[in-house]
């Protein structure tokens, strides 16, 4: 189930507390059903893949050809689609859904969501440019960010040259997060610290591809407890 991914809601902040004492801030996400929509087999398409559909839509919003694809799978309008490479596809079923119980037995998971939009900065903003002298001559310009060409020859300023311009509204992928806890009756799932995004924006939800041999915050507060029972016993 962890080739799979699921689109949530970022509802917004909170914080967990442990019986140690311990504080530890979470993102609590509002996790939406995934739809099996189509099977991509190898034979036909030449891979193997699965098409997952995301969110309600009215049908007055869907094209002519998207109705006449929903209708023809027989499943209801989807908001999103996104496919997914599968290496057995015989596990899925057209019309199968899929919620938060796919990460039950996953302790870590990748979030790709998109950074809050912060409209025109200027470049000590945007780039963490240090700026010009406050003295000695610098007239109306401290902020600046200083000269960005060179001179006749190459007479240009290069692509990606840091700049003043647009800053944020980005998608930014957060690699292994820790899942704190999930509500299965309301579809929560807790995440331990901070996602980009701004409240209700869309995160992807998928177990982490990097294989993570750091411990849960739950696994080193037992590991603190059983240590803390070892010593007690050698005393008598």
């Amino acid at each position: 189930m962890s080739e799979i991914a699921l689109l949530g809601k970022k509802i917004g902040m909170t914080r967990e507390f442990y019986k140690t004492g311990q504080l530890v801030p979470v993102t609590v996400l509002k996790m939406e059903k995934a739809r099996v929509i189509q099977i991509i087999n190898e034979e036909k398409q030449g891979y193997k893949a699965i098409q997952l559909g995301y969110g309600k839509i009215k049908n007055s919003k869907l094209s002519k050809s998207m109705k006449g694809y929903f209708a023809k799978k027989n499943t209801e309008a989807k908001k999103k689609l996104k496919e997914y490479k599968v290496t057995d596809v015989t596990k899925y079923k057209e019309g199968n859904e899929f919620g938060i119980e796919i990460f039950n037995d996953v302790k870590f998971v990748d979030t790709k969501s998109k950074t809050i939009g912060k409209g025109f900065a200027g470049a000590m903003k945007r780039h963490n440019f240090g700026g010009l002298r406050a003295t000695h001559g610098v007239s109306i310009s401290h902020r600046s960010h200083g000269s960005t060409g060179q001179r006749q020859d190459p007479g240009k300023v290069f692509k990606g040259k840091k700049m003043a311009g647009h800053m944020g509204d980005k998608l930014r992928t957060m690699q292994n997060i820790e899942i704190i806890k999930t509500d299965l009756e309301n579809e929560l799932l807790y995440l331990k610290g901070s996602i980009p995004g701004s409240k209700n924006s869309e995160v992807l939800v998928k177990s982490s591809v990097k294989n993570v041999s750091k411990k849960t915050i739950k696994e080193k507060i037992k590991a603190f407890e059983e240590s803390k029972k070892t010593p007690e016993k050698k005393k008598k």
